[in-house]
């Protein structure tokens, strides 16, 4: 097994448990806009509990969040902002840490029938030339269709930082892991594989019951086209998302998932090949802490 990394946690759930500013529809980026010290104590916490990868707090400057004036006026500065402050803790931290810039769904998370490709280059590519200069690597997150994977490799296929791709999936176990879109995992790892830069493949912000049958389908259309990517898993702690969820309508319910329940998740993802490992929303530094002491313990000399 190659050496585990651990990623952090959720960003906009923890900004709301550390008492940010925190409401919809600005998400995560009402911390970045009003108190932005929370924001580095959220990374802080993160890096303290042993996290290796931060991401940067850019997920929510895109229109959907900011709105249509804020973004045009303020979206690419506060991305910006979002990638210094996530650089001076990680440069501040006595653990060796990355920061991943972050490339967020342009039109809402679970929303692949709001994607418009053109349109979402355009955002998506404002957001990397904010970030680019601050950050180490490049973490696609929370792509709900093979669409979408293929704007987001199109924005990043002439970056010379690894590049990582996060797919979210429908929060039904089923025999074959599916997008949020329905369209199959294995047609979307495929079709990723066309593109140039594919440094690895996550799968992130679903339930972490759905999370193991993608790796295996993953690793299935690896075998079969005879490739190696780096595997990773950042699962959240929400209930079941329906394919008729509404994003920035309501705040999604969550579910009493303890660190040690979140670690034996982390376990199976290990067995089968992930090796970057962390949260997404409702995961906080006591999840992490305890992947952090897992990984110590299986890497002992």
């Amino acid at each position: 097994m190659k050496k585990v990394t651990i990623l952090d946690g959720g960003m906009g759930r923890e900004l709301k448990r550390i008492g940010a500013p925190f409401s919809q529809p600005l998400w995560s980026a009402q911390a970045l806009i009003e108190a932005p010290q929370y924001v580095a104590q959220a990374h802080q916490g993160f890096i303290d509990a042993g996290a290796e990868i931060i991401t940067v707090n850019s997920y929510a400057c895109v229109p959907f969040h900011l709105g249509e004036e804020r973004y045009e006026s303020q979206g690419a500065l506060l991305a910006e902002q979002a990638a210094l402050i996530a650089k001076e803790v990680a440069q501040n931290a006595k653990q060796s840490v990355l920061v991943a810039g972050s490339l967020p769904p342009a039109f809402g998370s679970y929303r692949p029938d709001l994607f418009e490709s053109k349109r979402a280059f355009t955002i998506l590519n404002t957001l990397y030339n904010a970030q680019n200069l601050h950050v180490d690597l490049w973490l696609g997150e929370t792509i709900s269709s093979i669409e979408e994977a293929q704007v987001m490799a199109s924005v990043l296929k002439g970056s010379t930082k690894p590049c990582y791709y996060a797919f979210t999936l429908s929060d039904e176990v089923t025999e074959q892991a599916t997008l949020r879109s329905g369209e199959l995992v294995t047609d979307a790892i495929t079709a990723l594989l066309e593109q140039q830069n594919i440094a690895g493949i996550f799968f992130n912000c679903s339930i972490p019951e759905v999370i193991e049958q993608a790796l295996r389908d993953t690793n299935n259309v690896l075998t079969k086209q005879n490739k190696k990517v780096t595997l990773g898993a950042f699962a959240n702690s929400f209930t079941p998302i329906s394919n008729a969820h509404k994003a920035n309508e309501a705040v999604q319910d969550y579910r009493d998932l303890s660190p040690n329940e979140y670690l034996e998740f982390a376990k199976q993802w290990h067995s089968l090949g992930a090796n970057i490992i962390g949260g997404c929303c409702g995961i906080n530094p006591s999840h992490i802490k305890a992947l952090v002491q897992w990984r110590n313990s299986i890497e002992k000399p």
